[in-house]
């Protein structure tokens, strides 16, 4: 809608520790000095620098970069853990450093939820109540944080769960406890701190696609760090590739993969298979469908133009050929030689 403030907008902002804070920030906003020589002349360190960014509703904006890079320093300026040494903040139009202790604790409580690399469950509280835990310091009632608990539970397939205890749950299955708990409170934006990189790779990949879809249904704004590229791919409307406390890039996947702005980011991206871009609408052939790819597409279920490379795979060998549709209108079919072609041309 024109005009609505943006769940998510940071202006310029600069984090500075060390002493000499406000005399190495004059410094760099004359001139421009590494890191390594901001540590040299001011026994200073530079964790973000004159960053700016917008997130969208509905959006998933990934922030990577390797460790060091000021990703996860970024990350909790959003919910002023850490204060800028200039510049700022605004969730859905307020100025946050403007906000109160009280002010500050509804924020965190009602608009923002956080999910981290390591969910620190309550051992001794099951499910449930680790879930709506948040609910309960809020003094929420007992039977509407339970209510809320259970939906939040179903949004992230544990359902069945509720009263079993943390240790009773898988590695992937306590990272989702801790989704649910961030959920809950149906906050206006999700910040996710490298939430699924201690997990295996197969498990990681799942919730990753679970996550995705997830965001996609309840229309929420997410900050997603990461400093693994495929997730951020996977995951991200956007992506920003961080660097000494700065973006380098932003951009669309695609576009971050295909036309790297620096040497940086082309290092980054060396190896990522170009298959992930890889959708229906980008190999379907003809509007009609006619013929024996046709036939074989109209008897099965349609995908819709969106659907990934890894789902029209198992579509298209298991009925020879695919629709696809929109809005109940037929836009192409997917058909073996088409999906065969796209595969060979991107990695040609």
């Amino acid at each position: 809608m024109a005009g609505a403030a943006m769940p998510v907008r940071c202006r310029n902002l600069w984090k500075i520790y060390g002493e000499r804070e406000r005399e190495v920030l004059a410094a760099m906003q004359r001139a421009t000095l590494s890191k390594d020589e901001v540590r040299e002349r001011f026994d200073c360190v530079v964790g973000v620098q004159d960053v700016s960014f917008e997130v969208g509703e509905g959006e998933t904006f990934c922030i990577m970069g390797l460790s060091g890079s000021g990703k996860s320093t970024l990350l909790r300026h959003v919910n002023r853990l850490i204060e800028p040494s200039s510049g700022q903040v605004e969730i859905q139009g307020q100025d946050i450093s403007r906000l109160g202790a009280r002010g500050l604790e509804k924020l965190r409580a009602e608009a923002i939820g956080m999910v981290f690399q390591h969910m620190a469950l309550w051992p001794h509280r099951t499910i449930r109540d680790n879930v709506a835990f948040g609910l309960e310091v809020r003094g929420v009632g007992r039977r509407q944080r339970r209510e809320a608990a259970d939906r939040a539970l179903e949004l992230v397939r544990l359902d069945g769960w509720e009263d079993r205890y943390p240790d009773e749950l898988s590695g992937g299955m306590q990272q989702r406890v801790g989704l649910a708990r961030a959920l809950a409170a149906d906050p206006d934006v999700l910040l996710m701190d490298e939430p699924f990189s201690a997990l295996d790779p197969l498990i990681r990949r799942e919730l990753q696609g679970q996550f995705a879809e997830l965001a996609r249904e309840m229309n929420k704004t997410v900050l997603f760090i990461t400093h693994d590229l495929e997730e951020a791919i996977q995951v991200g409307h956007r992506v920003a590739i961080m660097n000494e406390g700065s973006f380098v890039q932003v951009g669309r996947p695609e576009e971050i993969l295909t036309r790297p702005a620096t040497d940086y980011v082309a290092k980054f991206v060396q190896g990522v298979s170009h298959l992930h871009f890889l959708t229906a609408a980008k190999v379907m052939e003809g509007g009609d469908a006619r013929g024996e790819a046709g036939a074989a597409a109209g008897d099965g279920a349609a995908v819709g133009p969106d659907t990934p490379l890894v789902e029209l795979l198992d579509t298209v060998a298991a009925q020879g050929g695919v629709a696809v549709e929109e809005d109940g209108r037929r836009l192409g079919v997917v058909t073996p030689q088409a999906l065969l072609a796209a595969i060979r041309a991107r990695i040609g």
